[in-house]
């Protein structure tokens, strides 16, 4: 509905629409009638628009017809227009509930456009109803003040500016109206009250669409008066432990009756408890509560009214319409009881901890302080008494303390545990705890299906009786934690109950134990528990999976579980996720109760990343990745493969050292050429005292002093000249070092006298077996005697070319000499090298050219010796060159011949050219 401020606005839009401004007055082209209608809603409503002269000469000739009435830019239909005369149309609305306010009148004139001429707004409304249910009350403001609040029902709303006249007079006074200022259902008569009167009063409405009356009612103000509540109320503490006593004043000074409501309760409580009306019928100033509880502080409140009485309303000065009102609650007065003996002892319960001594145990008693409600007093200590049942025959223990745990150390038994409480007045009676034996067989029956389920913010326990002897119950839990150090709490319920919540700080997100015990008479029952969340959520963290063993086709994956602070719910099942590089995720639920999983059909030799996620109920929550590699072989292959290689390679050598073993002849021929060994040579042993025979090396030893055989070999040549400068050089290489020389000589080179090493005479033999010239070793034996008893001048010294190292009896030569008095000559044996013969085979060894004679004997041996002493220095330079010629090989291969030597003097054509020792086929020193 437009307000009243919405119809001004459109009102002077319309009026400046059609107003004409100039230096003279303002002057309208026509008007409407009504000018500012009331209509009521739901009535029929007529307007008529008049055009004035002067419209004539502001838009020439204009006619009714040309009237267009509009409400709210909207045209109204024709079917409602009438045309009055030539000035006047008018407009009929049957029902005006749909009508908008404002109505304008409207001409049309030439170019077809409309004028606005005139405009007015319409109030709807609706005429006010009979006030009804009008009731008075007499209000007490001070001791001797008094005023009378009327209020009614006002009925519906007019939507017009309604005036209320709230009427009251005597039978022969009229007093002034009271008329509501803020609100139009209540008004507060001041003047013209006195108890006693009769006071009628009434209630008038006034409108613009007309006026209403309530219906007119007579009482006496003494009989509809609500008093002020009684004050100065105390409570005072009586002996007896359930009484206390309620003064207060009242501020009605009347002689008329008053009734009272008394009420208290405990004062944490929010429950009243009110005294039987019946006992405080009467005017008083105090009263008596009882059946009160010890020790309890109280909280009391009252109220007061005056007392209707029957024949008053016979007499009609009590109406319907007024009665008697209770007055506010008095302020609230506090007030504690006397203390009394405890009506019960404390609820009990034990905790067993183990002991390290098997024969002992520890055990810890705790009690629940007193409710207030049973205490009935303040409680100054506990008393604690301890009996051992037979078959221990220890004393009883007593305590005394003002905690509420008590830690024994006791042996293992049974025993009976009772604690009283007491104060000021006396102690409670004992509660009984039986504590039975360890691993005693005589517990009595659980209780059945203990349920745990969140309820209200709560954890409600229920359980199902295993009988009905149960005394009481005891409901024990703790938070559930990794450490063992979980503190513990307990509540004790009656026998008669099947459920519980529990009474403690329960948290969200953290699991708890819950255990019940049925609590018998001759002790409790045992446990059973359960697990349970108030609120689950998700994890804290998800699992830290690992590969425990890595093969080629699977992997073992082993995980720690999450701790019971982690879990933050049940956990239902773990989920593992994994996948390739750039592959599909493949996800696997897995037990909550295993610690590893095999993941098997992997790919071999691949790169796969894995996770882990824990779910609970309300969340879940996914570890850290962890990535690893499948073997390349599996188990077993690389040992496939390894083996029989090895095996192979082990036959393989096999077959060859027993082909080597077969053919090691063969073999140490091309490997190895046949060295001979100077350990078992027989230079030595060669003494010219010994006689001429073959010996074998390695039975036959000479006697110290003695000489072997001396095998000499002569190569003789055809031609000297045949020989070329190169072939030569060994024999100027002789002589010069024989000429160096001082001392004996005998060793190698020059080992024992100094002499420098010499060349071979076989390197530049190549139809010889190759021999390397810095590794060849030349013999030498000392030749003591001369030629045929001659005493030579010169030592003589006998070579030969060898590889070998020498002999003791060669790098000593001191060690060889001839035993005194023995009269007799070693005895040499030498072969003489024809070299003017015919080899058989360019390619026949050269050991096998060379033949063994029979020994000389010793008149060729001294007649040797004795051609070599008394030769001049010249001739036996040249001699010593001759013999070095023959260590030289004759470059045409031809074959040399053996002859024995004489003893006259050679020439120098006839000088042996080389020689080389030798010895016989019985074992003697081979050829090299």
């Amino acid at each position: 509905m437009i307000t009243k401020y919405s119809w001004s606005i459109l009102a002077v839009w319309t009026l400046l629409s059609i107003y004409s401004f100039a230096d003279e007055v303002v002057k309208f082209c026509g008007h409407i009638i009504p000018e500012s209608p009331i209509v009521q809603i739901g009535s029929s409503f007529t307007a008529i628009c008049i055009l004035n002269d002067n419209c004539h000469n502001i838009h020439g000739t204009v006619h009714a017809s040309q009237i267009i009435w509009k409400t709210k830019n909207k045209v109204v239909p024709k079917e409602q227009y009438s045309i009055i005369n030539r000035t006047a149309s008018q407009v009929t609305f049957n029902d005006t509930s749909a009508l908008v306010s404002p109505l304008t009148c409207n001409i049309l004139v030439e170019g077809a456009i409309e004028q606005n001429i005139y405009g007015i707004l319409l109030q709807f409304g609706l005429p006010p109803e009979k006030p009804k249910n009008l009731t008075c009350i007499m209000n007490q403001i001070e001791k001797d003040k008094y005023s009378l609040p009327c209020t009614w029902e006002p009925g519906r709303n007019t939507f017009l500016n309604t005036t209320y006249y709230l009427k009251h007079q005597w039978i022969d006074v009229i007093f002034d109206d009271c008329i509501p200022k803020s609100m139009n259902n209540t008004c507060t008569i001041k003047d013209g009250i006195s108890f006693f009167v009769n006071t009628e009063v009434w209630v008038e409405a006034k409108n613009a669409l007309g006026e209403a009356e309530s219906e007119h009612i007579t009482f006496d103000p003494s009989t509809c008066v609500k008093l002020l509540p009684p004050h100065k109320v105390s409570v005072n503490i009586s002996e007896l432990p359930t009484v206390l006593k309620l003064s207060w004043e009242n501020q009605f000074d009347s002689t008329l009756d008053l009734e009272y409501n008394i009420r208290y309760k405990v004062i944490d409580s929010l429950d009243w408890l009110e005294v039987p009306p019946e006992d405080t019928a009467t005017r008083r100033t105090s009263f008596i509560l009882q059946d009160l509880k010890p020790h309890t502080k109280y909280v009391c409140q009252l109220r007061s009214k005056v007392k209707n009485w029957i024949d008053k309303k016979g007499s009609g000065m009590l109406s319907d319409n007024c009665q008697s009102h209770w007055s506010d609650w008095s302020k609230e007065a506090v007030g504690v009881t006397a203390e009394d003996k405890p009506s019960k002892g404390p609820a009990l319960w034990r905790k067993i901890i183990a002991s390290p001594s098997p024969e002992n145990r520890t055990v810890l008693l705790t009690w629940k302080e007193l409710d207030p409600s049973v205490a009935n007093g303040i409680i100054l200590r506990y008393e604690v008494n301890v009996t051992a049942k037979p078959p221990l025959s220890l004393p009883a223990e007593f305590f005394s303390l003002n905690t509420t745990q008590l830690s024994l150390n006791i042996q293992n038994g049974t025993y009976e545990v009772k604690v009283t409480a007491s104060n000021s007045i006396s102690r409670s009676p004992a509660s009984v705890l039986v504590i039975p034996a360890p691993n005693s067989k005589g517990l009595s029956a659980p209780v059945k299906d203990v349920k745990v389920s969140p309820k209200d913010g709560k954890l409600w326990v229920e359980w199902t009786a295993a009988n009905d002897n149960a005394n009481k119950y005891i409901i024990e839990w703790c938070e559930q934690c990794d450490s063992s150090s979980c503190s513990f709490e307990w509540q004790q319920e009656p026998g008669t109950a099947r459920g519980s919540f529990l009474r403690g700080n329960i948290k969200q997100f953290k699991c708890y134990l819950i255990t019940v015990y049925p609590l018998y008479t001759n002790g409790p029952g045992v446990g059973k528990s359960t697990q349970a969340y108030l609120l689950q959520g998700e994890p804290a963290k998800g699992p830290s999976v690992q590969t425990k063993k890595v093969r080629k086709n699977e992997v073992i994956l082993e995980w720690e579980p999450l701790s019971v602070a982690e879990q933050n719910g049940f956990i239902r099942y773990y989920a593992i996720y994994y996948k390739m590089n750039n592959g599909n995720e493949t996800v696997i639920n897995v037990d909550p109760s295993t610690t590893e999983y095999v993941l098997s059909s992997l790919s071999s030799d691949t790169l796969y990343m894995v996770q882990m996620e824990a779910v609970t109920e309300n969340g879940r929550k996914r570890g850290p990745a962890f990535t690893f590699t499948t073997q390349k072989f599996g188990e077993g292959e690389i040992e496939a493969i390894v083996v029989p290689v090895c095996l192979a390679f082990l036959l393989i050598t096999l077959l060859g050292v027993l082909f080597c073993f077969n053919k090691r002849d063969v073999i140490k021929k091309h490997i190895w050429p046949n060295v001979p060994d100077p350990s078992k040579s027989v230079i030595a042993q060669w003494s010219p005292q010994t006689p001429s025979k073959h010996f074998d090396s390695k039975e036959q030893i000479y006697p110290e002093g003695s000489f072997t055989d001396v095998s000499v070999v002569e190569i003789e040549a055809d031609d000297k000249k045949s020989f070329s400068e190169q072939d030569l050089k060994p024999f100027d290489l002789l002589k010069k070092e024989k000429n160096a020389s001082e001392g004996h000589s005998s060793g190698i080179g020059g080992s024992s006298c100094m002499s420098s090493p010499r060349q071979s005479v076989s390197d530049s033999d190549e139809g010889e077996p190759a021999q390397n010239t810095s590794s060849t070793v030349q013999y030498s034996t000392v030749v003591l005697n001369g030629y045929r008893d001659q005493t030579p001048s010169v030592q003589t010294f006998s070579r030969s070319e060898s590889t070998q190292p020498l002999l003791d009896s060669e790098e000593r030569p001191e060690e060889q000499q001839v035993a005194d008095g023995s009269g007799s000559t070693p005895v040499h044996r030498y072969f003489k090298q024809n070299c003017n013969r015919e080899e058989p085979s360019v390619e026949e060894s050269h050991l096998e050219r060379v033949k063994q004679i029979s020994p000389i004997n010793e008149e060729d041996i001294s007649g040797l010796q004795a051609s070599q002493t008394s030769g001049s220095v010249p001739e036996r330079e040249e001699q010593e060159a001759a013999f070095a010629g023959a260590f030289h090989p004759s470059p045409e291969g031809q074959t040399g011949q053996f002859e024995t030597m004489g003893r006259n003097a050679v020439t120098e054509d006839e000088m042996p050219k080389c020689y080389l020792p030798q010895t016989v086929r019985q074992g003697g020193y081979m050829p090299q």
